[in-house]
């Protein structure tokens, strides 16, 4: 093999590696960030007020309802946002009916001070919800029936 021939054959190869940096030896995995959502208001389209003051408080739920379940009506009284890993959640809006389905790989955000209720048809749903609240104020207020 010729030394052009061998310089030519080192130079493809450092190409296809510069290309395809998931092969290169040595090389680190890349972080990758996506936005999933960002917004200034719920599902329905109502904006947020301003966040309240005092000690804030951070809340983490994952949270699995069973097909074919309805969840009591509630409101919250913190801004939240849902992220769906598994399963079709369906919410609904108490005052109106309006009604809005949210997949596996969805985000979502809540109502404050607006009464609704998930729910789900023929399969489970999986999903973590983060509420951003004040120390001393609950994250969902349920209705009486």
């Amino acid at each position: 093999m010729s030394v052009l021939h061998s310089a030519k054959l080192l130079a493809i190869l450092a190409v296809v590696l510069l290309l395809v940096p998931s092969y290169a030896p040595g090389r680190e995995p890349q972080t990758e960030v996506t936005q999933v959502l960002q917004t200034t208001g719920s599902w329905d389209g109502t904006q947020y007020g301003p966040y309240p003051t005092g000690q804030p408080r951070i809340t983490v739920l994952k949270i699995r309802i069973p097909p074919n379940t309805s969840l009591p009506w509630h409101h919250h009284p913190v801004i939240s946002a849902g992220y769906v890993l598994s399963g079709t959640l369906y919410l609904e809006k108490q005052a109106t009916g309006e009604q809005k389905e949210f997949h596996a790989g969805d985000a979502l955000t809540e109502m404050v001070g607006t009464a609704h209720r998930g729910f789900t048809k023929s399969e489970p749903v999986e999903l973590v919800v983060f509420y951003a609240g004040q120390l001393g104020t609950p994250i969902t207020v349920v209705h009486n029936q």
